[in-house]
């Protein structure tokens, strides 16, 4: 990649331009918000120059509402040859692009860095907060190869880790690992208004954990929670049910009745050893896959483009990866792909791969 354009210059999207200018990258940066972008630009961003030709790649760093508009807007102007975004919702996003079509999904690659900052602005931003990162791919069955191609240079640049998904698969995620507990936090925190300074002066590092989420910007995650409202609801309903039964267990942990007493003190022990165990699940060690996937390996030889292949296939067949790892040595001639699947899918996978012609292990 020679060239890109960066549209939005708050935290993420700075940081992505910070990358690619560290990686080599021309950028050029693009916002609305003409302080935003001049401060992106004295820390080393990139230009405000207008590119005199389309650039290889425009990376659409505004809310899920907006991208369908800011896409067609600037692939109307020729601004790149291939287009993504980094959005933190994305099935929001397709439906809009498919009830305009006013754009060319062929062009487009659907992107989110699983990354934050606490503070929202050019000034918040990092060139290697995406570094060991994963990087969310979620190519349509229109999207060209050479567009997935350029994402993945992209997430290459930015030291991140490509994860390809369905934008479904995608959505249900993060509402479960994201948008439900930023609600929840918020609400925990909303607790703390009325709170007296007695009582904050015995407030912990316990309490500072669980509402630390809370002081992201209220205008942006009302977009996005607009944006993947029903999935978090059928999160928030599951939350909503337990927390039923341990209010019901707080109540009667005080009963008279020692019956009473007992099922309320059962109840409630099997409530948090639950949440010990969820909690043990997003701690697993480094480069350890969760317990429900399995790779499946394919060996593919070192030439351009056969990562785009590789994809294709997979989704021809109609199975979702979920990670990806590759273990490629210079010089080689080849290299192995870990496709990380669902372990119910993989024998399939494997099969149906086999017969289409790929070396295939796992």
């Amino acid at each position: 990649m020679r060239s890109a354009v960066v549209v939005g210059t708050g935290a993420i999207g700075t940081s992505v331009a910070l990358a690619l200018t560290r990686g080599g990258v021309a950028v050029h940066l693009a916002d609305v918000n003409s302080t935003a972008a001049r401060t992106a630009e004295a820390m080393g961003a990139g230009s405000l120059e207008p590119p005199k030709e389309p650039v290889d790649l425009a990376v659409l760093a505004v809310p899920p509402a907006h991208v369908a508009v800011e896409l067609a807007r600037v692939q109307a102007e020729g601004l790149a040859h291939a287009y993504t975004d980094v959005a933190s919702v994305k099935a929001r996003p397709q439906q809009d692009l498919a009830a305009a079509g006013s754009a060319d999904p062929a062009r487009y690659i659907g992107g989110h860095p699983l990354t934050g900052t606490d503070r929202s602005g050019p000034l918040a931003a990092r060139a290697d907060l995406f570094e060991g990162r994963p990087w969310v791919l979620t190519p349509s069955a229109r999207t060209d190869r050479a567009v997935l191609n350029r994402a993945l240079e992209l997430v290459a640049l930015c030291a991140a880790t490509p994860v390809i998904m369905d934008v479904v698969a995608h959505d249900r995620a993060v509402a479960l690992t994201s948008h439900a507990p930023h609600l929840v936090a918020a609400l925990m925190a909303a607790r703390l208004s009325d709170a007296t300074d007695a009582d904050l002066r015995v407030c912990g590092p316990g309490l500072r954990s669980l509402t630390h989420a809370a002081s992201g910007d209220p205008t942006l995650w009302q977009d996005i929670l607009r944006a993947n409202g029903a999935a978090v609801a059928d999160v928030l309903e599951a939350y909503a049910a337990d927390l039923a039964d341990a209010i019901r267990a707080l109540r009667a942990l005080d009963s008279a009745v020692a019956p009473a007493r007992e099922r309320a003190e059962g109840d409630m022990r099997r409530l948090l050893a639950r949440g010990a165990r969820g909690r043990s699940h997003t701690t697993p060690k480094p480069g350890t896959p969760p317990t429900d996937l399995t790779p499946v390996t394919v060996t593919v030889p070192d030439r351009p483009g056969i990562l785009t292949q590789v994809f294709t296939a997979v989704g021809d067949i109609g199975t979702t990866i979920e990670d990806i790892r590759i273990d490629h040595a210079p010089g080689q001639g080849q290299g192995l792909v870990d496709l990380l699947v669902h372990r119910d899918a993989a024998p399939e996978l494997a099969r149906l791969l086999g017969a289409g012609g790929w070396s295939v292990s796992g």
